[in-house]
């Protein structure tokens, strides 16, 4: 069973910088798209980015437009992980940032995805 293990939030200042992982367990990620969702107190979850199996499209990667320009998304297959770089952050970008997978092709519906990992909490505070 496939299994996702987010990790890397921290409160950090206004400006800084995290590096968010998802590490895949259980099965191979090549067959799997992963996908960063977010939420925010009080708010519904939101899609970040997505990165497709690398089996499809290329693996091609996609930002939410809120936040192009400041996080980025990669994967490692041999770590078999999945990455979200986070810069300039900002207070709003506080959350609850989960992964979740689903076969080949990304979604921003949340509904599509099968498998999440238990989430890692940014903190943006000054």
């Amino acid at each position: 069973q496939l299994q996702l293990v987010e990790s890397g939030g921290d409160l950090v200042q206004p400006g800084g910088s995290l590096r968010l992982s998802c590490t895949v367990s259980g099965a191979t990620m090549n067959y799997y798209a992963l996908g960063w969702f977010r939420q925010a107190p009080g708010k519904e979850r939101e899609a970040v980015g997505c990165i497709n199996s690398i089996n499809s499209s290329g693996g091609g990667a996609n930002i939410a437009d809120s936040v192009k320009g400041r996080f980025t998304i990669s994967r490692d297959n041999a770590e078999n992980t999945v990455y979200l770089q986070l810069t300039r952050l900002q207070p709003e970008d506080t959350g609850v940032y989960s992964c979740g997978a689903r076969r080949y092709l990304c979604s921003v519906y949340q509904s599509d995805f099968g498998s999440w990992g238990q989430g890692t909490q940014v903190t943006v505070s000054s």
